[in-house]
């Protein structure tokens, strides 16, 4: 006979880690989709991932006195493993303001919800242009299968060590910045060039107001760059954050 009340709370059990990472995974977490629609998600895919966790989460079920704090657990966990994968995410943000910086573009911002302030309207292209290219080539199934893969490394019900996540955070941080700067390399580059040579015509002609010429052609030069070199950027940020999930975030 079916226990209706431990299948309950072993859905919550699982609904409390798939929704809590969901609700900061890239993608789902954008202000744009509105929270019920991130609520219907999340309750859908617990849905879909029953079968497949149930095993796993109704033994920590029947301990019916300590159902809160293993809710709690799991609602820290999954907070945490979304961050995590948003942590990566950012690298794309990173990169687009470093072309932003480069191209003279930084002061043409907007406002981003998602960061609660100004964001460089290079950076919203890109973080838009990435969002599509993640779902074109099938790497939210990446995320959902990395849910999958939590409960074999924190299982339900055991406090987990602050310290793994921790390293983890850090970690992820160092291979974020390495991947913008490296998707931002061919920008940075030019921009060097362009302010050595920059500085060279200043010396060379002190009268000229060097900067009013300089801007608009910066402008164009670093745009045209900047049009070019976006495929592989996103080429390149795409195959990263692939190779990082399926290496098991390490």
């Amino acid at each position: 006979m079916l226990d209706l009340p431990l299948q309950v709370s072993a859905f919550l059990i699982l609904f409390a880690r798939v929704g809590a990472m969901l609700m900061l995974l890239p993608v789902f977490s954008e202000e744009a989709v509105p929270g019920r629609m991130r609520l219907l998600i999340a309750f859908g895919l617990s849905l879909g991932l029953w079968g497949l966790l149930s095993p796993t989460v109704l033994p920590a079920a029947r301990d019916g006195n300590g159902l809160a704090g293993i809710i709690v657990i799991e609602l820290c966990i999954g907070l945490a493993l979304g961050m995590i994968v948003r942590l990566m995410f950012q690298a794309a943000i990173m990169a687009a303001s470093i072309a932003s910086t480069q191209t003279g573009l930084s002061s043409a911002v907007i406002f981003d919800p998602a960061l609660g302030g100004q964001a460089p309207v290079l950076a919203k292209l890109v973080v838009l242009a990435a969002t599509l290219v993640c779902l074109a080539l099938g790497l939210h199934h990446l995320w959902i299968a990395a849910m999958i893969r939590s409960y074999d490394i924190f299982p339900v019900g055991a406090v987990p060590n602050l310290g793994d996540f921790a390293s983890l955070a850090v970690a992820t941080v160092g291979k974020s910045m390495a991947l913008a700067v490296s998707m931002a390399a061919p920008l940075l580059v030019y921009g060097i060039v362009f302010n050595v040579a920059l500085g060279f015509s200043a010396r060379l002609a002190p009268t000229i107001q060097i900067f009013f010429i300089a801007q608009p052609l910066n402008i164009l030069l670093g745009t045209a760059l900047f049009a070019v070199v976006l495929g592989a950027m996103l080429s390149a940020f795409a195959s990263a954050m692939s190779e990082w999930m399926q290496s098991g975030w390490a």
